[in-house]
């Protein structure tokens, strides 16, 4: 079946655009690499108000007026994974503190260097459409 997901594309302020938020995974799949905050969204839920829900409980920040990007598709048969993913990009406040059980470090990067990762998922294309985003603002 396919799942309907979130992901946030964080940054620290407004100026700090080109540096975003990547959280280490402890669970699988992709047990181990890194990815942008995110989840499943839950029945009755909003796409906007389950980026704002994963990105609290995985970060510890507060997501502030989440703008939609576009969606991607995720299709991992050899997981046994499916989703459509909703990408928002923002900017967060608070302090970082990542929840045990689910992320395992978390911490601010350049796009250079978070291309340079090993990334769960799309999150590669995720990042590229960011950036490429970016270049339009």
């Amino acid at each position: 079946m396919v799942k309907a997901t979130v992901t946030a594309i964080l940054s620290p302020s407004e100026a700090e655009r080109s540096t975003v938020l990547l959280t280490q995974r402890t669970v699988d799949p992709f047990k181990n690499r890194w990815c942008f905050p995110g989840g499943h969204i839950d029945t009755g839920e909003t796409a906007e108000a389950a980026v704002i829900r994963e990105t609290a409980e995985e970060t510890g920040l507060s997501l502030r007026s989440p703008v939609f990007l576009g969606y991607c598709d995720e299709i991992f048969p050899e997981c046994g994974f499916h989703a459509v993913v909703l990408m928002f990009y923002g900017t967060a406040s608070g302090t970082l503190q990542p929840q045990p059980g689910e992320v395992s470090n978390i911490g601010w990067f350049s796009i250079g260097h978070a291309r340079k990762l090993t990334l769960a998922f799309n999150h590669k294309e995720v990042l590229w459409r960011y950036e490429k985003h970016l270049e339009t603002m």
